[in-house]
């Protein structure tokens, strides 16, 4: 009677399991941002997670330093909590973000078109291991093949 008993608690779980789906957490406003526009060839970044707060910037093309006055990310180093790449798909379409200027290979973590966004880049770590969050002081455009198996971040 015992088994029985263990049994159908178990079966019991296993269906509540099935009734209760489980979901990668995606954030709502990341999610609302990329309803908002798409695929509009641009890389953003926000100064709050789930890309909220401030739009530091959002540009086309590559920018060799976020801190200086110059380009689609003025001032803004080292700020960066959320980004999305909503880039067109094909040749660089992967956005490199790098931890110094110029795009200095010493570190970097790179965005997938196909992820669209990093809702918390505290998650992720750039390839020497030091956490992305509030760390991104330039990015470029570049192919899948220029980044290492590990730099992807989500």
């Amino acid at each position: 009677m015992r088994k029985l008993t263990v049994s159908l608690a178990t079966l019991g779980l296993a269906a509540l399991g099935l009734a209760m789906p489980a979901t990668a957490h995606a954030g709502p406003g990341c999610n609302a941002n990329w309803n908002s526009h798409g695929r509009d060839g641009n890389v953003r970044a926000w100064d709050g997670y789930d890309c909220q707060g401030r739009l530091l910037g959002l540009s086309p093309i590559d920018d060799v330093n976020w801190s200086d006055p110059y380009g689609h990310f003025r001032g803004v180093g080292n700020m960066a909590s959320s980004v999305m790449n909503s880039g067109y798909v094909g040749g660089k379409d992967v956005v490199a973000f790098y931890w110094l200027v110029q795009f200095q290979d010493i570190a970097y973590g790179c965005l997938k078109p196909g992820e669209k966004y990093v809702d918390n880049l505290s998650r992720n770590r750039f390839t020497n291991g030091e956490n992305m969050n509030n760390a991104i002081l330039s990015h470029a455009w570049v192919t899948a093949s220029a980044c290492h198996p590990s730099s992807f971040i989500s």
